[in-house]
């Protein structure tokens, strides 16, 4: 688990954005202003972190984190 509230290398309050579900219950995950991918669970906005450089971040990390702005609802939203 990351320690501080923003980190490093990132540059914004919240460079990651969880969009809404789209109709197949997948969420687009953008970090640092670039879109990472779909996600279809927290695990893999947990995977899509790690791939930006936060390697230690898991689901619990995902859920918490002040790095992250959920757009239509939160971490436990996943159908449409």
């Amino acid at each position: 688990m990351t320690s501080t509230p923003q980190a490093e290398g990132m540059v914004s309050d919240h460079p990651v954005v969880v969009y809404e579900p789209d109709e197949d219950g997948a969420r687009r995950v953008r970090i640092d202003g670039r879109i990472s991918g779909r996600a279809y669970s927290v695990r893999d906005v947990a995977a899509f972190m790690q791939e930006a450089g936060l390697q230690d971040y898991d689901e619990m990390d995902v859920v918490r984190s002040a790095l992250i702005e959920w757009r239509g609802g939160g971490p436990d939203v996943w159908a449409h």
